[in-house]
C-alpha cells in the first residue's frame, strides 16, 4: 500500500470526481454550440507575390484541428474545485488548465474528456480519465468513466472492477495468449509516423480483428476481456495514467513499445497476456522511441 494515503478514501474521492465531471459534461453532450481549436494559429499575412496560373489548382492544406469544448473545460473546473477543497496538498495536472504544485508528492492527472472528437460527433466512446500518481510517478489508482453508457472502470493495486448503476463487478482480461486470435485496437493509424505505421500494419495483418476510434475506452474493454491488445503513441501524461491501474488491476500487461515499464506519455502497449504482448513487441520494438 502506498505511504501517505488511504486507498479506500482516494478511490471514493476519485468516484466523486467522476460524478462531478459528468454533471458538468452532461448539458453539452450532443448539444454543443461551438467547438474551439486549441491548435489555432493566426492566419499568415497575404503574400505580395502574385500566384502563377496553373493547369491544376492546388488543394489547400487542412489546418491542424485539436478540438476542445466547454464540456472539457467545465468538467476539469469541477474536478479541480473538489480537489482544491479535499486534497489541497496534492498537485493537479490536467489537459485544459495549468498544473498546480504538490506538497505531498501525490498528483492527480485528469483528462476531462478523452476522445473529444468522439464527443463532438455525439458518439458514446469518449471517457473521463482520473488517476492518482505517487511520488515515484507510478499511477496508484485509475478511473476510465463512460457515463453515457453507465460504465465506470476502476483499477487499483491488485484489483479492478466495472461499476454500473446496478452493480460492481470484478473484471478480468481475456485468456487470449496468441496474437493471431486477438482483437486489437488503436485510435487512429494515420497519426502514426511511417515507422510506427509499419509496425501497426504487421499487427493488423496478424491479428484476427482490428478496431479503431475508441480512444481510452479500448483500454477499458481490454480490462473487461473483450479486446486483447491496444497500442498507441504520442500520448500525454493525462492520457496514460488512468489506463495503467485499470489494465494491470484486471490482470493485464502495460509497457512501452520496448517492453519496459510504461512512461507517462509517448508510446504504450497494453495486452491481455504476456504471450500476446511478446508477439506484438516483435513488431513494435522496431519503431520504439529511444526516450
Amino acid at each position: 500500500m502506498p505511504d501517505g494515503i488511504i486507498l479506500e478514501d482516494e478511490l471514493a474521492l476519485a468516484g466523486q470526481l467522476a460524478d462531478a465531471a459528468w454533471t458538468a459534461i452532461r448539458p453539452h453532450f450532443r448539444a454543443l454550440n461551438t467547438v474551439d481549436n486549441k491548435a489555432q494559429e493566426p492566419a499568415p499575412a497575404p503574400s505580395a507575390v502574385r500566384p502563377q496560373p496553373s493547369a491544376r489548382p492546388a488543394i489547400p492544406a487542412r489546418p491542424e484541428f485539436d478540438p476542445v469544448t466547454e464540456g472539457d473545460r467545465a468538467a476539469e473546473r469541477a474536478i479541480r474545485a473538489i480537489l482544491e477543497a479535499e486534497r489541497p496538498h496534492h498537485g493537479v495536472t490536467g489537459e485544459e488548465y495549468p498544473e498546480t504544485s504538490s506538497s505531498s508528492g501525490y498528483r492527480w492527472l485528469i483528462d476531462p474528456i478523452d476522445g473529444t472528437r468522439a464527443f463532438v460527433a455525439g458518439l458514446p466512446v469518449w471517457t473521463t480519465l482520473i488517476s492518482l500518481v505517487g511520488p515515484d510517478d507510478i499511477p496508484v489508482i485509475g478511473i476510465i468513466d463512460q457515463p453515457v453508457l453507465g460504465e465506470r472502470y476502476v483499477g487499483w493495486p491488485g484489483g479492478a472492477e466495472l461499476q454500473t448503476p446496478n452493480a460492481r463487478t470484478p473484471i478480468r482480461v481475456s485468456p487470449c495468449n496468441d496474437l493471431r486470435q486477438a482483437m486489437i485496437a488503436t485510435t487512429d493509424p494515420f497519426i502514426l509516423n511511417p515507422a510506427e505505421q509499419g509496425a501497426w500494419a504487421h499487427l493488423r495483418a496478424t491479428a484476427r480483428i482490428c478496431r479503431y476510434g475508441l480512444d481510452a475506452y479500448a483500454y477499458a474493454r481490454l480490462a473487461a476481456g473483450t479486446i486483447d491488445l491496444v497500442a498507441e503513441t504520442g500520448l500525454k501524461a493525462w492520457d496514460v495514467a488512468a489506463l495503467i491501474p485499470v489494465v494491470r488491476g484486471a490482470g493485464g500487461m502495460a509497457t512501452d513499445w520496448r517492453g519496459n515499464a510504461p512512461k507517462l506519455g509517448g508510446q504504450i502497449v497494453c495486452a491481455s497476456s504476456e504471450g500476446v504482448l511478446e508477439q506484438a513487441l516483435l513488431a513494435l520494438r522496431r519503431s520504439a522511441t529511444l526516450a
